[in-house]
């Protein structure tokens, strides 16, 4: 089994929800989290509105610079097994690719051992 983990644009999350349930992924947790990614020349509006010219060392000045610099994303994340691994990370792809910097990353990772909490079954 794999762990696919996925990070998209908050307004696609509902096309992923729907295009996963149709490929047979039904499971997965989603969870809101802000980050960024590495696109180069990405200026905060905070720093152009000041002329170039940083915030004073503060919380208010720091918290105010978070809140431009981290952009909202959504997380997915979803155990499928190793054979439909493939399928999954198209469905992602093919609905949130739009060519744009900011469309989102995928990961995979292996999964070791999976127990039910309910039963303490080993369920691999």
């Amino acid at each position: 089994m794999k762990e696919v983990m996925t990070f998209i644009r908050s307004q696609k999350v509902n096309a992923t929800k729907r295009a996963l349930a149709d490929a047979g992924f039904p499971a997965f947790l989603c969870r809101p989290c802000l980050g960024r990614g590495k696109q180069a020349g990405n200026t905060s509006i905070l720093q152009i509105a000041l002329n170039g010219e940083d915030l004073p060392v503060s919380a208010v000045g720091q918290s105010l610079t978070e809140i431009i610099r981290l952009v909202p994303k959504r997380f997915f994340t979803l155990i499928v097994e190793d054979d439909k691994v493939e399928l999954a990370v198209k469905t992602i792809i093919k609905v949130n690719q739009t060519g744009n910097p900011g469309d989102g990353r995928i990961f995979i990772l292996p999964i070791a051992e999976t127990y039910a909490v309910r039963t303490g079954e080993n369920t691999l």
